[in-house]
């Protein structure tokens, strides 16, 4: 991150030292010296093809949708700069339905950000990113109920997908806003500059205390990279109906020597438990063959398609009993039974969670369903890119409070989408891990990126290199 310069300096200390009459309104304070004035809003769509199908949720995914964003912003001072963020509509897993096709799910969410495009540039407020969120959200979720209605859509447009589609967006504002004072998006989190504390944004438990103290302003200088592991990517050599012969790896085997992994995804069933077992036990096996000297470590991901909390403990029994040493290199579980926590409350977590983390992933939208994972057992949460800057961070801050075990994860990020996602895992203090799977599934979309960002593209140390990530903004430079 660059330095603040010498005005920026004496403007931020000047704010600080304010006598208290001077602070009773600190939201206007910000607004006037250094929030943001949305100008403009451009997006655009790019597909890509994946490499080779990734199957989760008991869905086997080919393709992607990228949305890109970029928003024009000028400050009190005048001065004009642009934001640009960019994220998969992951409709899939956001948005999905036994009733409705991948082109419909896909479909309603290009329209519906298209609206929330319009809500963002009818913004005239001059606030931060994250105050401009907060009065935004309420609008983006209104449009998707008014567009399930409108296009008459079997499947209301859920909160998840919503999050999703708005995310570049709220990307692109945090870029703009550190890149109007030249600094990292994290240094931006100050109450001198957002202009509130967190109880605004969370609740009444937060009263006077600071995002600022649950991010750092500089990055780590590397994060572990978990490589995933999908329902059909072949595990050994037996796997391959076909190879593909692209010059890239295509077994667990070669991945694991290729890129010296020492993190693995396992993307499991979560309705067929021999199946589970047989395919966790094998994976530990080759990849203690290739790395018998690795401290290795997986996160288990059933996505949320466990029936009950007793499938998980079997599940977890078994695995003891028949690799001693891959049960003890699980890290952490993730979101075994439904996202819908209110309509399961059968499903606790405790028994779980007694020996690993138990995260939360697809429930979490915001802090009330943060608080109800905690009372059902879950011990940790999953903060991802694509549900928004904002979320993620506020989200952090909620996590460090109560204590939960915190995990970056992806959703086959690519691009400009990959470095946010790194620099939410290299800013969140404690946070050691990510999960990055463009390069397995859809290299395409990341050609280019190795030459500004080598230490993300083009790593083969099992590794994210993030100490890179010190331009303004989300720190990308394409």
């Amino acid at each position: 991150m660059k330095p603040f310069s010498r005005r920026q300096f004496i403007t931020l200390g000047a704010l600080s030292t304010l006598p208290a009459a001077g602070r009773s309104s600190p939201s206007i304070i910000m607004n006037k010296a250094h929030g943001i004035r949305i100008e403009s809003v451009r997006s655009e769509f790019q597909e890509f093809r994946y490499r080779s199908p990734y199957k989760f949720g008991g869905v086997a995914v080919d393709r992607v949708t990228l949305l890109n964003v970029s928003i024009e912003v000028s400050t009190a001072a005048g001065k004009t700069v642009k934001g640009f963020g960019s994220m998969p509509l992951g409709n899939v897993w956001s948005y999905p339905s036994k009733e409705m096709t991948y082109d419909a799910t896909l479909s309603a969410m290009k329209e519906l950000s298209k609206r929330i495009a319009r809500i963002t540039e009818g913004f005239r407020e001059r606030a931060h990113p994250i105050e401009i969120n907060h009065q935004l959200e309420p609008e983006y979720l209104k449009a998707a109920a008014d567009l399930t209605k409108e296009m008459a859509l079997v499947a209301p447009i859920p909160k998840l997908c919503t999050q999703v589609t708005a995310s570049a967006f709220d990307a692109a504002l945090h870029d703009a806003m550190g890149k109007s004072l030249d600094v990292s998006c994290y240094a931006t989190y100050t109450p001198e500059l957002l202009g509130h504390d967190l109880s605004r944004y969370l609740n009444q438990d937060f009263k006077g205390e600071s995002l600022a103290d649950a991010v750092t302003t500089n990055p780590r200088d590397w994060i572990w990279m978990f490589h995933s592991v999908g329902g059909v990517d072949a595990v050994t050599e037996s796997d391959l109906a076909a190879r593909l012969n692209d010059g890239m790896p295509e077994t667990l085997g070669e991945w694991i020597k290729h890129d010296k992994l020492q993190r693995i995804k396992i993307k499991l069933q979560g309705e067929n438990l021999e199946w589970d077992i047989a395919r966790t036990v094998a994976i530990d096996r080759v990849a203690r063959e290739c790395g018998p000297d690795t401290d290795w470590k997986y996160c288990v991901d059933f996505n949320e398609r466990c029936p009950n909390v007793d499938y998980v403990i079997e599940f977890l029994r078994k695995v003891k009993e028949q690799a001693p040493l891959g049960y003890t290199s699980i890290l952490y579980l993730e979101q075994p039974t439904q996202r819908d926590l209110k309509q399961n409350r059968g499903n606790v977590m405790h028994a779980a969670a007694k020996d690993h983390p138990v995260v939360i992933d697809e429930s979490l939208t915001d802090l009330e369903s943060l608080l109800l994972a905690r009372e059902t057992g879950y011990t940790g949460a999953c903060l991802k890119a694509c549900k928004g800057q904002s979320h993620a961070v506020l989200m952090a801050a909620a996590g460090k409070k109560y204590g939960m075990f915190l995990c970056v994860q992806d959703l086959t990020c690519p691009g400009a989408s990959l470095v946010h996602s790194a620099s939410i895992a290299s800013h969140i203090p404690g946070l050691s891990t990510i999960e990055a799977n463009s390069r397995q599934y859809v290299p395409a979309a990341n050609v280019g990126w190795e030459k500004s960002h080598p230490g993300i593209f083009a790593s083969h140390d099992g590794k994210m290199h993030t100490k890179e990530l010190t331009g303004p903004g989300l720190g990308a430079v394409s």
